[in-house]
């Protein structure tokens, strides 16, 4: 993971944020809809309840929850796309809601399952619609076209239509249109959904390296836990609307992984021993098993199940991080 330094001041600053959906609750059949005529009775749900973060110039954070937690209910507060119902955020120094076009020009969000790149046309002419748009100079948004579609290794397809693309490159795509404009904020919520491993990586590479050089503040959300591993240092955990972890990933990794996984190999056939007096059995062939054991025995674990089985080979690794945010979420339902 490449390094980031940081100014001091805070580019995002969100003070107590809350969205609440209020839904009409009708009463079933036809005396129930009458009913609702002369009184009609609602359901609040908190969507984001009193969400607080500070993200500071050049930051790239991720932004972790289930689904329905209220992660992108609060990118599209940040980008102005949703009024709170109570609570503060300044984003470069806006208020986001009130849609100034200063504030407008200086951000980006991109939503993994919604296309901004007009179907029936070449990705040219979008980008070219989005350049009229954002009053940038042809030269200059030129420069910046041929500087991503090179990066991102899709030169060859901006004649293309949109509708024509495979995933990944349709996803490269809306990447380069969201950053035309070279915005200094990103909103980043599911960008690898949907896409092969070898799109995945070439996405993560080119955010890795493009939000490093030019300083951009990033919030990302992704149920991909290689995004998050590969990309953030921070992450901001929300459930159930509300903020319940902020801080650097490998200290969740730390104080909530109470297991390591150890697999052991013997060519020749492993020993029939009791395997469950050490740990949970997660896989067992043959010739080998692989155990999930409290990292307190993790030692002693290890050299006794070594002797015993008389093993040729062993690796001893961490439990996975989608398994330890799988975890945090399953304890809190």
């Amino acid at each position: 993971m490449t390094e980031r330094s940081f100014k001091m001041d805070p580019t995002i600053v969100v003070n107590k944020l809350t969205k609440v959906y209020r839904t009409y609750q009708k009463e079933a059949g036809f005396w129930g809809a009458l009913k609702g005529l002369g009184h009609r009775r609602y359901k609040e749900t908190a969507a984001a309840k009193e969400v607080s973060l500070t993200v500071r110039e050049g930051e790239l954070v991720g932004f972790l929850g289930p689904n329905g937690a209220g992660k992108t209910t609060v990118l599209k507060m940040l980008s102005g796309l949703l009024f709170p119902t109570s609570g503060e955020a300044r984003v470069l120094g806006f208020t986001p809601w009130r849609r100034q076009n200063d504030f407008k020009r200086q951000f980006a969000l991109i939503l993994g399952q919604k296309n901004q790149l007009w179907w029936d046309l070449p990705a040219s002419e979008s980008l070219e619609l989005n350049r009229v748009i954002y009053g940038i100079e042809p030269k200059l948004a030129q420069k910046t076209i041929d500087e991503l579609t090179e990066l991102l290794d899709v030169r060859d397809k901006l004649d293309v239509m949109v509708r024509e693309l495979s995933l990944g490159e349709r996803m490269k795509m809306e990447l380069i249109a969201a950053l035309l404009h070279r915005p200094k904020v990103l909103f980043l919520d599911e960008p690898t959904i949907g896409l092969d491993v070898v799109s995945q990586k070439k996405v993560r590479e080119f955010l890795q390296d493009y939000t490093t050089r030019n300083r951009i503040t990033t919030l990302l959300t992704s149920h991909y836990m290689q995004d998050i591993e590969e990309l953030c240092e921070r992450v901001i955990i929300i459930d159930h609307g509300q903020v319940f972890f902020d801080g650097a990933l490998q200290d969740i990794i730390d104080r909530l992984a109470t297991h390591k996984i150890i697999t052991l190999t013997r060519r020749k056939g492993l020993r029939e021993i009791d395997l469950a007096s050490f740990g949970t059995v997660l896989e067992k062939s043959p010739n080998q098993v692989r155990l999930k054991i409290p990292r307190d025995r993790i030692v002693n674990a290890s050299r006794d199940l070594i002797t015993a089985l008389e093993v040729d080979d062993f690796t001893v690794e961490d439990v996975p991080i989608e398994d330890i945010i799988r975890e945090v979420f399953t304890s809190r339902h």
